[in-house]
């Protein structure tokens, strides 16, 4: 029989603005929390917007790992200095590997913040291994028609699978190492055992409802993060009797390499960290036009919450 896995510590996500100044949790990479290969995740909202409210994060750098946006709700636009562009709707992902560096944008669309409404998703950010540090930048956008969904036998839980396999069924994205994305919805009354190879450390967030992990029965919420032990090669997920679980579980094969950070550039030593910011200076990382208005939105939409007292955390 599989061993299952433990629950290190549970730790509840820090709420924070992020980028031009829109609401966050930080389960991981807040007070440095991280889990190789993963540097940092962050659950944007959930948030219902006015019109004009809308907040993004305009033209800022990235150089030496991944980005992974999920939308659950809302329209994003990414753009980047590269020429990559693309428009993020409900239940879309994007992977872009940022590697040798890029300008990125990330912006409601003009509709969504004509229209304001429901905005909620998530962003993940993968680290790469040396030898791919410095590889050419890449957009994968994946429309949620084209991400599979796997069912269990009694219907209880259904799994998106965003990267590596559940339920005998594999992702279509490609990752540059091995990992799993998964997102989980466990019915109310329902519970699934999933399996992570031995080798992977891994953690489960919980984005809606409540439940518990493993054999101890770890009680978990919304906005709480479990991190695993490093023994046994299955986790398992329960719903309270009378509530459903959301749970983004993210786990991965660790890169056992230095980690040298600096904002949005990650690599592996104090030199490549100063190189990057000089690239970035010396405007070697490109840039993407239209970078005045993309700020000017921003300043007005902080204005304008700010002004209506949606504010404050």
């Amino acid at each position: 029989m599989a061993q299952m896995r433990s629950i290190d510590r549970v730790h509840t996500a820090r709420q924070m603005r992020e980028g031009g100044g829109f609401l966050v949790r930080r389960p991981l990479g807040d007070q440095n929390i991280r889990c190789d290969p993963f540097l940092l995740l962050d659950h944007l909202g959930p948030v219902v917007y006015g019109p004009g409210e809308a907040i993004g994060a305009p033209d800022h750098p990235h150089r030496g790992f991944e980005t992974v946006t999920y939308m659950i709700d809302g329209q994003n636009m990414h753009q980047d200095s590269h020429g990559n562009y693309g428009v993020l709707k409900e239940g879309w992902v994007q992977w872009m590997t940022a590697g040798s560096g890029v300008i990125h944008s990330e912006m409601p669309t003009d509709e969504f913040t004509k229209k304001g409404g429901k905005y909620e998703g998530f962003q993940l950010w993968v680290n790469l291994p040396a030898k791919d540090k410095m590889t050419a930048p890449r957009y994968q956008d994946t429309p949620p028609e084209k991400i599979p969904v796997a069912t269990s036998q009694d219907g209880k839980t259904k799994v998106k699978v965003i990267a590596g396999e559940s339920l005998g069924t594999r992702a279509a994205i490609e990752t540059k190492t091995p990992i799993m994305f998964l997102d989980m919805h466990v019915s109310a009354g329902g519970s699934f055992v999933q399996e992570i190879p031995e080798n992977y450390n891994g953690f489960a967030y919980v984005w809606r409802g409540a439940g518990s992990f493993g054999d101890d029965n770890i009680s978990v919420e919304m906005g709480q993060v479990a991190f695993f032990g490093n023994e046994g090669s299955t986790v398992q997920i329960k719903a309270r009797t009378n509530q459903d679980i959301h749970v983004l579980l993210i786990a991965g094969e660790p890169l056992n390499e230095p980690v040298v950070q600096h904002g949005p550039f990650v690599m592996n030593t104090r030199e490549e960290i100063e190189q990057a910011i000089n690239d970035f200076r010396t405007g070697k990382l490109g840039s993407i036009e239209g970078s005045e208005e993309r700020y000017a939105k921003t300043k007005a939409a902080v204005k304008k919450q700010k002004q209506a007292g949606n504010w404050e955390l």
